[in-house]
């Protein structure tokens, strides 16, 4: 009998990539331990107005020690790749100059441990906890930052690149730029468009610099970055303020490192910071290219604010989650084409996908979750689609293996797969791990 287009298109290639995604910050707490340095988060959580529930991620996951037990999960998940990012406070604690040996013999462990169980590591060089002693020199503001950063990517390289066969420079630079030097709602809580367009620019440098240590000191690696990417829906006829914020979202970071071009409407704003050659630097050849994608966003102008534009709520009447993203699955089918069509078809890694979700233990400790079952079902059905026409899609990370510390959100709002009750940092499977082991078991989504 023939197989219909509806049933073939549920299933993923036979070398598909199943795996989780974490954060340093999110999970690790022993934020004093063995040398750490302070970051950009801890300085940030110092204020009770920053974070909604007052808290901070001091303590979070306690991974520094759980993390045998964590993969213990990732184990009976049946995930095969895990990525996880590095706090660059734990190996350099300034940010610059003398390497902290605790934290580099940490990240060994870490990954020793990975590969002890076959799950093959995907490290991540900035997942936004930028040490406070660059901060305190101008962060991101400044290009020299760029220069750091690209010699902490030659020390982990250097340090763990016999182990890691996979690199990511930075995690969603896109949302350090905007929702921490724009509108302020994250570290270091700067309301500035001029901000906006040199950690724009700086972190794109740094990028490049970090691509080109990394080919010098890894030469086998596989070496990508990983930009959040959400279509922004033109809903009150406002096409000014759409193309805004894609271009301020979805293209500032993209388009110079996979074209080497700014986009068009930006090109003014950030002419300033960008020096002769920084684009060329910045499109360095990648072997993959990481999406993160959670949700659409609608756009509106706003002449008076910093960035000229504001992102709207989606109607009370379309899906969304508790932390009022929109729940549309045949967005992630359209963005996946556009990065095939205006960027070629490099292989693409969805390396963080997911929602949030009201999550309780029931009267027998267990933790139903169907909105996240049914986004993660929806979502991977739109990825298959894009698979069949085309897409070069290679694998999707789920976010996040467990309930963490949600930046501003605190812990308020969870993500994970695996709940973790915080009192005693006990770690229960949702509904959702037991839909993901299935999935990632028969490499299809029913």
């Amino acid at each position: 009998m023939k197989q219909t287009k509806e049933n073939t298109m549920n299933n993923f290639p036979d070398d598909f990539v199943w795996g989780v995604s974490t954060s340093s910050y999110q999970i690790e707490g022993y934020v004093e331990t063995d040398g750490r340095g302070k970051t950009i988060w801890d300085t940030f959580c110092e204020n009770p107005k920053n974070i909604v529930d007052q808290s901070s991620g001091a303590v979070a996951c306690e991974h520094y020690q759980r993390y045998p037990e964590d993969f213990r999960l990732l184990l009976e998940l049946g995930a095969k790749d895990y990525r996880f990012s590095t706090a660059w406070s734990r190996v350099q604690p300034e940010g610059f100059g003398k390497v902290n040996q605790a934290g580099i013999d940490f990240y060994k462990r870490l990954v020793d441990s990975l590969l002890e169980h076959n799950i093959e590591p995907w490290l991540c060089l900035n997942h936004w906890d930028l040490p406070q002693g660059l901060e305190n020199l101008g962060g991101w503001r400044s290009r020299e930052t760029a220069f750091r950063f690209a010699e902490y990517a030659e020390i982990m390289g250097r340090e763990l690149g016999d182990r890691v066969p996979n690199f990511i420079t930075h995690n969603e630079p896109n949302i350090v730029a905007l929702l921490g030097h724009g509108w302020g709602w994250h570290a270091p809580g700067i309301q500035s468009a001029d901000a906006v367009m040199a950690v724009t620019h700086h972190l794109n440098l740094a990028h490049g610099l970090a691509v080109c240590k990394l080919r010098e000191t890894v030469p086998d690696a596989k070496i990508g970055t990983v930009i959040v990417m959400q279509p922004v829906v033109d809903w009150e006829n406002d096409p000014e303020g759409s193309a805004r914020l894609d271009a301020l979202t979805n293209r500032a970071f993209t388009d110079p490192a996979l074209l080497g071009t700014y986009p068009d409407l930006l090109l003014e704003e950030l002419s300033p910071f960008v020096q002769e050659g920084d684009l060329k630097l910045i499109q360095q050849p990648l072997d993959f290219f990481g999406l993160n994608h959670y949700t659409t966003m609608r756009a509106r102008s706003a002449p008076d604010t910093a960035l000229r534009v504001e992102i709207l709520q989606p109607p009370s009447e379309i899906p969304q989650t508790i932390k009022g993203w929109e729940i549309n699955p045949e967005m992630l089918y359209q963005q996946l084409l556009e990065l095939k069509n205006r960027y070629g078809n490099l292989p693409v890694y969805i390396t963080e996908s997911g929602c949030a979700a009201p999550d309780e233990l029931d009267s027998e400790g267990q933790v139903s979750d169907p909105q996240r079952v049914a986004y993660f079902r929806d979502y991977l059905r739109a990825a298959a689609r894009a698979i069949e026409d085309g897409v070069n899609l290679k694998g999707y990370f789920a976010w996040s293996l467990m309930d963490n510390f949600e930046w501003a959100e605190g812990y308020t709002q969870r993500f994970g797969i695996v709940y973790v009750d915080f009192p005693t940092q006990k770690r229960i499977p949702k509904d959702s791990f037991y839909s993901l082991k299935n999935i990632f078991q028969n490499n299809k989504v029913d």
